[in-house]
């Protein structure tokens, strides 16, 4: 009965593959036709079905871009680049999409530590560093063995500075697969989608207005409260808008 049940999972799965590449495909020709909004509906109904690619967020993102749409088209340059942060492609298209925007914020720049470990830490994924970690301690473990049974003292001495050599990397590596985690945890983005957002100091209607901010601006969210969001800018600037003003990047 369980082999029956998977065989018919996956071609169900098979037929969806090939009805999303079939979406994809129809979207991509309506796009190169100047069919933006037709394609749009086509590339929401794959995102319908659970799908989701560096490559449909991208095209997605496109379409939007060319009806000048501003804060979807971030958005789903946004999305994109979760998916493939090196790509230069959504890096270029992503930067003419904000230049559209009319805030303009500066941004607080780190201290030179700060900077260089932050730097250093998102050079991999937190997946990535601790397959690094995993991978330096089968090299201690192998070095270590190759040291307890070594008979010559010069291969006793390389193993035993190898070893500890791998034991001092596997702690640096855990140490920024943990930083990375932190960080990636605080990372809590949103676009704003409102043509203008009244930023409050407090989550309260009636509470006194801070700033505003406009359609396609990138934020922090540091904390809910009902129907608010409190927000954090690139400055450093703070306050709480409600929820239904942005829209979470990190939510699929």
């Amino acid at each position: 009965m369980k082999k029956v049940f998977y065989i018919v999972s996956f071609l169900l799965s098979l037929t969806a593959f090939c009805q999303n590449q079939t979406l994809f495909e129809k979207a991509n020709a309506l796009y190169n036709e100047d069919k933006y909004a037709e394609a749009i509906d086509n590339y929401r109904a794959i995102l319908e079905t659970g799908n989701h690619s560096a490559d449909l967020y991208f095209n997605l993102a496109n379409a939007h871009y060319k009806l000048n749409n501003i804060a979807p088209s971030i958005y789903f340059y946004e999305k994109a680049l979760q998916l493939a942060p090196n790509d230069p492609d959504i890096k270029n298209n992503l930067s003419f999409a904000q230049n559209m925007t009319i805030d303009a914020i500066d941004v607080v720049p780190e201290a030179g530590l700060a900077k260089l470990l932050n730097n250093v830490t998102h050079t991999m994924s937190f997946d990535n560093w601790a397959r690094v970690a995993v991978g330096l301690v089968f090299c201690f473990v192998v070095l270590f063995l190759i040291y307890y049974f070594a008979f010559s003292t010069l291969n006793k001495r390389l193993t035993f500075i190898g070893s500890l050599a791998s034991l001092f990397l596997l702690c640096v590596s855990l140490a920024f697969a943990f930083h990375k985690y932190n960080l990636d945890k605080k990372d809590n983005p949103a676009i704003v989608f409102e043509q203008e957002s009244k930023v409050k100091n407090d989550p309260n209607p009636r509470s006194e207005e801070a700033f505003r901010l406009h359609e396609g601006t990138k934020v922090q969210v540091l904390e809910s409260y009902n129907d608010w969001k409190k927000i954090r800018l690139s400055d450093g600037k703070t306050g709480w808008v409600n929820s239904k003003d942005i829209k979470m990047l990190n939510n699929i």
